[in-house]
């Protein structure tokens, strides 16, 4: 992680004020609503604009927010003491009612693609005690809630009362408590914002901040290369190598929290879109539902290809959500051994000697080599007689179109950014079940009712040893059952122009308030 030299102003920098940044970020947000989509690009952008009641760092660990303090009264009830003199954007007071409108609207955001209910899933009340003091009671146990509100943004009541997601994409109901202030969104382009002289934080040292959506791998790289840009995200593997000695650029670089991996559709029990036999025809039953099916395709990738050759040393190979040394690892659940003649006799023992054809959706400007990956896994399943083309759209059709359970086999990638697996298994293993608030980002619909069990029983342990135990059995578990198919956990990587640092975060966001000049 270096810094080089200064290098002389290019016109390009020449041109924006002195206090003025702008980052090349590889994937669009798709709303301003900061409730509307669990998304890292939406939460990207939330975060400059919005505060919550607590606040992560670069390492994932908990920060005082809005909330300056909170503690457990009861092993059901939080408090959360909140910070005097905070001041909206306009100028209004914030206090515990915002908090509790937002805890209110969080879960329940119409068209939501996926959204936060399951953060929430175990407060049963809200309590206002004053405008600066907020109870939460919880249905059992649960140690997890002051890690799961900090994925919550608190917004104005006064502004937000029955506004839609467009309301805030305008910017009207866009009114936050954060180190900027929304000036402009527009969808797929760019979002202007400036700097909160209010804020209840460090001064900024940015007036103005544009985060401009660049989602080619050459553009990004070519505009911090011209100094159009102050700093840019997801560097293209390709290139690491030579902007490492490009005294134009610094490059900071830390292992990521966020897995890439595959998930199958269990919605449908019968024939279903994008998988036929041989021939063309729709098969009578859905492959996915049987687990030997599931197995040979996960043993038929060869994953330490697929990190040093399409990924190019930027992800590490994966057989769990989180990678090595974070809380919850399981050390017991290894990297699946690459094995293609063993994933044709699984593929015949459950019933298709001679394979059948799929089609595998990507996403082609989310990811690092998000469809180059894709590519790759086709021609290892090719191998084995699973005949598989790629699909790869554009983020905002394939987020879409995976929340509708429109894909047969889809690649995709979620950042267990508390640093432990619950998060994963309430959200994206859980069962779907709105009314329980789980589930939420759950688009292949997998269910395993002994897995939520399991999971709910870890949650409600508050030793953390023995917590750490039930979630190692949960990740154990549901890799024996291929309840996803995990292929690598990504590195994270930032440029930035020559004068200027980032403090690379494990959860991938590009934050204004981690760019600072260099001291």
């Amino acid at each position: 992680m270096g810094l080089a030299a200064m290098a002389p102003n290019s016109p390009a920098q020449a041109q924006r004020p002195a206090d003025a940044a702008t980052i090349g970020v590889a994937a669009p947000a798709t709303s301003v609503d900061p409730h509307f989509f669990n998304a890292a690009p939406n939460a990207q952008l939330a975060a400059h604009v919005f505060s919550r009641l607590i606040e992560r760092d670069a390492r994932v660990q908990l920060q005082p927010g809005l909330a300056e303090n909170w503690r457990a009264l009861s092993p059901t009830l939080w408090e959360f003491r909140l910070r005097a003199g905070v001041t909206w954007h306009d100028g209004r007071p914030f206090t515990a009612e915002d908090v509790a409108f937002s805890l209110a609207r969080a879960p329940s955001v119409p068209n939501s693609p996926g959204g936060y209910g399951s953060f929430l899933r175990m407060v049963k009340q809200v309590e206002v005690v004053d405008p600066l003091t907020i109870r939460l009671h919880t249905k059992q146990p649960h140690s997890l809630l002051p890690t799961e509100i900090a994925y919550i943004a608190i917004i104005a009541r006064h502004a937000a009362q029955g506004a839609a997601t467009e309301d805030f994409n305008s910017g009207r109901a866009a009114i936050g408590t954060g180190p900027y202030r929304l000036l402009s969104h527009t969808a797929n382009d760019r979002t202007e914002l400036a700097r909160n002289e209010a804020y209840w934080g460090p001064r900024e040292p940015w007036s103005r901040v544009t985060l401009r959506f660049l989602g080619n791998d050459a553009a990004r790289t070519a505009a911090i290369l011209a100094g159009d840009v102050d700093m840019i995200d997801q560097v293209p593997s390709a290139d690491l190598a030579r902007l490492r000695g490009d005294s134009r650029v610094g490059l900071f670089e830390i292992q990521g929290l966020r897995l890439i991996f595959l998930q199958a559709d269990f919605s449908h029990d019968a024939a279903m879109p994008f998988v036929t036999d041989a021939a063309g025809q729709p098969l009578p039953l859905n492959p996915f539902k049987d687990a030997r099916v599931r197995r040979a395709l996960s043993i038929a990738i060869n994953r330490q290809a697929l990190a040093e050759r399409v990924m190019e040393g930027a992800a590490r190979p994966a057989g769990q959500w989180l990678p090595p040394g974070v809380y919850s690892h399981d050390p017991g659940t290894p990297v699946p051994a690459f094995d293609p003649e063993a994933a044709r006799r699984l593929l015949a023992d459950a019933g298709y000697p001679d394979g059948f054809r799929l089609t595998l959706h990507s996403p082609n400007d989310r990811y690092p080599n998000d469809a180059r990956t894709a590519q790759a896994v086709a021609q290892m399943w090719s191998r084995i007689g699973i005949r598989t083309e790629v699909a790869a759209l554009p983020w905002s059709a394939f987020s879409a179109r995976a929340a509708r359970q429109e894909f047969a086999m889809r690649l995709t990638g979620w950042g267990s950014t508390t640093g432990e697996a619950s998060y994963l298994l309430a959200n994206v293993l859980g069962t779907y079940d709105p009314a329980a608030r789980r589930g939420a980002s759950n688009a292949g619909r997998y269910s395993n009712p002994a897995l939520d069990t399991l999971a709910d029983r870890a949650t409600a342990t508050l030793d953390p040893e023995e917590r750490e135990a039930l979630l190692r059995q949960a990740v154990h578990m549901a890799s024996e059952d291929v309840a996803l198919i995990p292929l690598f956990h990504l590195v994270n990587s930032w440029a930035t122009r020559a004068g200027l640092r980032y403090d690379a975060r494990m959860d991938e966001r590009s934050l204004a308030m981690g760019l600072r000049r260099a001291q």
